[in-house]
């Protein structure tokens, strides 16, 4: 891990927005195929609903938040970190925190999304699955994967 100084907190209310940006951004780099309108609704649903209804845990560098993990019992709901701190070690932090906490690890990603794909197979998950449209019925395969801590 290339940032030891990663810092991994509990969600606070008060990280809604930064993190709601976080994803954005993040989103705007890795899922272009979905498209920014479309990207740009979620977000009401990423601050209203998703970070306060998720287990959500924070990685910050001298206190400011860099990215971020939301879990569903042992199910990744989402992984992003800001674009800017992509490559720093700081989803690996995340993954080993949520892996720490679990012991095991489900998620789906997007198969168009080759950056994950290829970070989450380097972290050793193994692919369970594929299906053909995402969870709002749009032809996005998804890819459903599996690490086992």
């Amino acid at each position: 891990m290339k940032n030891e100084n990663v810092v991994i907190r509990p969600f606070e209310a008060t990280d809604t927005t930064k993190l709601s940006r976080i994803w954005l951004e993040a989103s705007l780099v890795a899922h272009p195929f979905i498209g920014e309108s479309r990207l740009m609704e979620q977000r009401a649903l990423i601050e209203e609903q998703y970070l306060p209804g998720a287990e959500t845990w924070v990685a910050t560098l001298s206190d400011q938040p860099t990215g971020f993990i939301s879990l569903l019992e042992t199910f990744i709901g989402g992984l992003f970190v800001s674009p800017k701190w992509q490559g720093m070690g700081i989803g690996r932090h995340l993954i080993a925190h949520a892996l720490g906490l679990k012991g095991e690890l489900l998620l789906e990603v997007y198969t168009r999304n080759q950056q994950a794909m290829g970070f989450y197979r380097a972290l050793g998950f193994e692919e369970l699955s594929r299906r053909l449209i995402d969870d709002e019925g749009y032809p996005f395969e998804n890819a459903r994967l599996r690490l086992i801590g």
